[in-house]
């Protein structure tokens, strides 16, 4: 009997260890899997295709816009340099642009299946993986983050969907592996929305590379940064730290908060700031989330989807309109949230079934949602009320 119980013990650790925590890299990585899986492309292309909304309508604007053009020159360059708000801009705006591009001409022509699409984003991505050595100057390991986080959305789908031929591949996963990974794999400690999308950069590439070590690295970071960068009350009278910034007393806290002193379900620690920088984190908090539960470890269900949840809620309602009570950053807010709900709202409100009032309707009031020409694009086409 004892012997009976000492096997099992033994196999339910072994099948701990192979199990791993619940953001491990999966046993086998599943393709296209970063942000957006097939089942979510199925979908939206089935929905364009019928023509029903708000589908068709976000797919138009998409196909309007500068990133889908058949005529564009891709820009790049063998260093970029990025100083604070991309000043100086010596190839930052190019780069993040024909990443975006990269991934709208992934996205027409999943949803078409026109074939100058997949070559044009075979054109962008082999543009870029043929010079680029390098990211320079203050704001380079955010402009890797965002220009990151794009480029291995296109590369999944352009992979894993083209039946044609990409010749460079190789080329662009080393691109990817060599100068975007080690700027982005071990974190900053900026201000929580820099850490936030160079994880999303680091999770992507890791996903597309099938490196499991990075993927582990930068969930494990990921995780410890949304604890600390979105405020729920059971944290405690004050909100959780990155440890490494040795934020040890009140006073370091509520300095990095942006000088805010009281803590409610959903603050963000930039919220003081401003609510765009706030919107590049939860954006990315939202597409670590969705490449997590593609690759079969859901989130969402997790604190994770908590701060997200409450974070999305709470600055929409002040995005909405709401005045600022007086104990929130003096009363006085700098909106300006930008088109991210739309992952975290179909996550959490459609799949979960949590009420989600003020994120809805920001979300409806955003359709169809377009780019921040940063790293989000086209978010109601791929996600909204996206059941897959």
């Amino acid at each position: 009997m004892r012997r009976t119980a000492l096997l099992a013990a033994a196999a339910a650790l072994v099948a701990g260890v192979l199990a791993g925590p619940a953001d491990a890299a999966p046993g086998s990585f599943v393709h296209p899997g970063v942000t957006v899986s097939k089942g979510q492309l199925d979908f939206t292309r089935s929905k364009v295709n019928s023509g029903a909304q708000p589908w068709k309508g976000a797919f138009d604007r998409m196909m309007a816009s500068k990133y889908a053009d058949l005529n564009r020159t891709p820009e790049p360059r063998a260093v970029v340099e990025c100083g604070s708000y991309s000043n100086p801009d010596h190839g930052c705006t190019d780069e993040r642009e024909d990443a975006i591009a990269a991934y709208t001409q992934a996205l027409a022509w999943y949803v078409t299946r026109d074939e100058r699409h997949a070559r044009k984003a075979i054109e962008l991505m082999d543009a870029w993986s043929a010079v680029i050595r390098d990211h320079t100057n203050s704001n380079a390991p955010l402009q890797t983050g965002w220009a990151g986080s794009s480029w291995p959305k296109a590369a999944e789908i352009i992979k894993y969907t083209y039946t044609g031929t990409w010749a460079n591949s190789g080329r662009f996963a080393t691109m990817l592996r060599d100068v975007y990974l080690p700027e982005v794999i071990n974190g900053s400690h900026s201000n929580g929305n820099w850490e936030l999308s160079m994880m999303e950069a680091a999770v992507g590439i890791s996903v597309l590379l099938e490196d499991k070590a990075s993927y582990d690295k930068a969930m494990a970071t990921f995780r410890t940064r949304t604890a600390a960068y979105v405020y729920l009350a059971s944290d405690g009278e004050l909100p959780k730290t990155v440890p490494s910034q040795n934020l040890n007393t009140r006073e370091k806290i509520v300095r990095y908060w942006q000088g805010q002193s009281t803590f409610v379900d959903g603050l963000s620690q930039e919220t003081c700031r401003d609510f765009t920088h706030t919107g590049y984190g939860l954006s990315a908090i939202s597409h670590i989330a969705e490449t997590s539960r593609i690759q079969g470890q859901d989130l969402y269900g997790t604190d994770v989807g908590a701060r997200l949840r409450h974070g999305l809620g709470f600055h929409a309602k002040y995005q909405l309109g709401a005045a600022a009570p007086g104990w929130l950053c003096g009363g006085s807010l700098k909106l300006g949230l930008g088109p991210v709900p739309e992952v975290g709202h179909n996550a959490l409100a459609n799949r979960l079934g949590h009420a989600m009032t003020n994120t809805e309707t920001l979300t409806m009031r955003g359709r169809p949602a377009g780019t921040n020409n940063l790293f989000v694009a086209w978010e109601t086409l791929s996600h909204g009320d996206n059941p897959a």
